[in-house]
């Protein structure tokens, strides 16, 4: 399963957000959106979670939780 991570600090890495969701599951792969034009990060990112039940316990406990000076805004990735 997907996650959507938004309210993203620009500075957060694919490992720091590895790290964090690995406490809940199994991390398959963490996707940090940058922008094509400048090369910068945009606030988000996707998580994907092996197991649906451990992402959805991933996005209970840290939904509205402060990480590197702001709070995460977490929700089941709708893209396809």
């Amino acid at each position: 399963m997907e996650i959507f991570v938004g309210n993203l600090s620009y500075s957060a890495d694919e490992d720091e957000l590895k790290n964090i969701f690995a406490q809940y599951g199994d991390v398959i792969n963490v996707t940090i959106c940058i922008d094509e034009m400048t090369g910068r990060a945009l606030g988000r990112a996707f998580v994907e979670m092996s197991d649906a039940d451990a992402a959805r316990n991933a996005i209970l406990a840290l939904n509205g939780k402060e990480f590197d000076g702001r709070s995460l805004r977490l929700a089941p990735s709708t893209r396809e």
